[in-house]
């Protein structure tokens, strides 16, 4: 554990008590936002990404102890281990270094060197290998038997023997993995007669790049074409170079031995080592491709859990369409659906007047204060209708994303909501819901049919999954939930909860009415102390009992606020939101022994705002006077919302099908090493167009030399 604990910490640059009680912590159940949010004092203020990797890094070494513990039982029952041995096995931190050193005695299926050793080769392998011999033919003569006709047999044993020793020595295959980091290169070939099935990998027919600088989208497409059979792809470094490595380390001498040995290594780099090792170079180089694009993914995803609300008012949400017309639904404050309908103001039916007519009537029957219409088919001519109506009072309009409605749509999460209507309604509603809370209602879709990652079919699965839901974890901790009005999907993903515990919240709320304090929650079926402890924190409650049950101090703090108040001679609910009564508070004066700097600051800021929302608050956009791609010309100059952030770009829709892609080159002037530090998903942006290919569907936009948007 102590070994474990100073590698993390000095890996990670952060003090080893630190890295201690982050893993105390986290083996007691607590989890990674309540550690981040309010175990300040134990943690030394680490982030929660800091936490989430120490997390997975005391998980990592707890495999590699797994492993290593099956290779010592496999070498203590072959009988071959050695004081030395175990001292070296103990000692190696890295699993490609454990599985290294237990090579040579890990039992093999049977090769040739397996074969010349039953046939007593083996010594004469050895006197070889150590190139004393100056005749090794007429030494090799000693070995004719009944297994080895000649000496060239024998010789050539000798010389397979010596191959798998070069092949499983640790200081060499430490020497060319290095090697390989440093120089390898990938070279992509289309396999012949698929070039025609294949045009999609054009690109890579022929193609090569040094393997440490082909980034993550380069890196997933071309092992994607090779998955797919159309292109064969090498990881490689420079063969003269990996066996002058060889020669060095294995070639001593310039006798007839050292020939010998030299031809057994060029055969061992040949045979076993460059497939052996070009293979484990390949799987590391997927797996930081799968990492980045990953974290590509999860950032993107933060981004759009945490999209600016507009609140609870009552929305009026369309999910437009042509031919099957644009389906209505009205929602009151709390998204609750009120009315359902289809209207048909476009082709082929063309009833706009009747149209305009039944959503005036809806604004006004259920005091409609917005409007929700999804991006998809026919989005921008029911945007023009809804913004050429006149209404008597300001109505607000925001065309939101629709991707995921569908899934969501046809979900068994949508079917229990509303079992009584089809995928058509629920999908209105989403989207209406989306423009109130985005993070409520995004967090009922898997977060991998959002479509806002690259390669995501590519990546390792069970790796994306794990950053996804940590993802949604930290975005719903973050903001906090109100637990009177929160769906059980909502509630599943609170620190602390899961999801029997939040059906448990929901049914209660069902039975008693709303909570009245955060203590009540102690009255929910199965949720004791430890899970209390670890949610209470995060769910609010407004107009309770206690004013700080609306807010992110944990009811483990409020004797400090009580403490605080009773000192400044005021009631709780009279410091709340009040900065000068506040700017009177000495915190130094309530450091305890759990109770520290960090805590007490935390504290002050909540009591300045209680209960806030870290989102931005929501603009409205409108796009330019363009439909379709043929509209769209080059030198044009268009707002634009970002749909999507790539290693290689960001997308961005500028009103028409296609979203347009500005290049990583393009993002700004100057070097841009990763667009995420240009733009954001949803954010609001000037663009130029720079090149328009209506075949194939492609818009190319730059963000250079263009002032940015709102």
């Amino acid at each position: 554990m102590e070994k474990y604990i100073k590698i993390i910490a000095d890996k990670l640059g952060i003090q080893q008590w630190q890295v201690e009680n982050t893993i105390r912590l986290l083996d007691d159940g607590a989890t990674v936002p309540f550690i981040s949010r309010y175990r300040k004092e134990m943690t030394g203020s680490l982030d929660e990404v800091t936490i989430l990797t120490i997390k997975d890094e005391f998980a990592r070494l707890k495999e590699l102890e797994k492993r290593r513990e099956a290779v010592i039982r496999s070498v203590e029952e072959q009988e071959k281990m050695t004081p030395e041995l175990l001292q070296r096995l103990n000692e190696a931190v890295t699993l490609s270094e454990l599985e290294d050193i237990y090579l040579p005695y890990r039992p093999k299926r049977r090769t040739r060197a397996t074969v010349a050793r039953e046939n007593g080769l083996e010594p004469l392998a050895v006197s070889i290998f150590k190139q004393h011999i100056p005749d090794p033919e007429t030494e090799a003569g000693k070995y004719i038997s009944e297994k080895v006709a000649t000496t060239e047999e024998a010789l050539a044993g000798a010389c397979d023997i010596i191959a798998e020793w070069v092949s499983e020595d640790e200081k060499a295959r430490k020497m060319l993995r290095g090697l390989f980091e440093k120089d390898a290169v990938i070279v992509s070939k289309v396999i012949r007669g698929k070039e025609t099935d294949g045009n999609k990998f054009a690109d890579y027919f022929e193609w090569s790049e040094p393997a440490r600088r082909c980034p993550s989208h380069r890196m997933l497409a071309m092992l994607r074409g090779e998955n797919e059979g159309f292109l064969r792809l090498s990881f490689m470094p420079d063969e003269t170079k990996a066996l002058s490595i060889l020669e060095n380390l294995f070639v001593k001498g310039k006798n007839a031995s050292s020939g010998l040995v030299k031809s057994a290594v060029h055969d061992s780099w040949k045979r076993l080592l460059s497939p052996s090792l070009e293979n484990e170079f390949k799987n590391t180089c997927k797996e930081k491709a799968d990492d980045e694009a990953i974290k590509v993914f999860a950032d993107n995803l933060r981004q759009l859990l945490l999209a600016p609300p507009l609140g609870e008012k009552s929305i009026l949400a369309i999910d437009p369409g042509y031919r099957t017309g644009c389906k209505i639904v009205c929602l009151d404050r709390q998204g609750n659906l009120l009315h359902n309908e289809t209207i048909y103001p476009h082709p082929p039916q063309n009833e706009t007047a009747l149209s305009v007519k039944k959503i005036v009537n809806l604004v006004n029957s259920y005091k409609i204060e917005a409007v929700a219409i999804g991006n998809g088919t026919a989005s921008r001519e029911t945007e023009d209708l809804i913004r050429w109506i006149k209404f008597d009072r300001d109505i607000q309009v925001f065309v939101v994303s629709e991707a995921g409605a569908s899934v969501y749509s046809a979900s068994k999460v949508a079917r229990e909501e509303f079992p009584e209507y089809d995928v058509t309604v629920r999908g209105a509603v989403s989207i209406g819901r989306r423009l109130m809370d985005p993070l409520a209602e995004l967090v009922k879709i898997d977060p991998k049919s959002i479509g806002v990652g690259q390669y995501q079919h590519d990546v390792d699965q069970t790796k994306l999954q794990q950053s996804l839901d940590d993802v949604v974890i930290s975005c719903v901790n973050a903001v906090g939930v109100e637990v009177n009005t929160a769906s059980p999907h909502l509630l599943n993903y609170v620190s602390g909860l899961g999801q029997q515990l939040a059906r448990n919240i929901v049914e209660y709320r069902k039975q008693n009415g709303p909570f009245r304090s955060r203590k009540e929650l102690l009255k929910v079926k199965r949720l004791g102390e430890k899970a209390f402890e670890q949610c209470a924190g995060f769910l609010r409650i407004r107009n309770g009992e206690n004013p700080l049950d609306a807010s992110a101090v944990h009811p483990e703090s409020y004797p400090v606020v009580e403490k605080m108040a009773y000192d400044l001679g005021v009631k709780v609910a009279e410091l709340i939101g009040n900065t000068e009564l506040q700017k009177k508070i000495e915190p130094e004066k309530y450091v305890s022994e759990n109770v520290g700097m960090p805590t007490l600051k935390d504290i002050l800021e909540e009591l300045a705002r209680p209960g806030r929302d870290p989102r931005q608050k929501i603009k409205a956009f409108s796009f330019a006077d363009i439909r379709s791609i043929e509209d769209v010309k080059e030198g044009m100059v268009v707002p634009g919302i970002v749909t999507n952030v790539t290693k290689f770009g960001a997308f961005v829709d500028i009103g028409v099908k296609q979203d347009g892609l500005v290049h990583i080159s393009n993002l700004r002037k100057g070097y841009v090493k990763d667009p995420s530090e240009v733009v954001k998903l949803h954010q609001h942006v000037m663009v130029k167009v720079i090149g328009v290919d209506p075949e194939r569907k492609r818009i190319q936009l730059s963000m250079k030399d263009v002032s940015p948007g709102n």
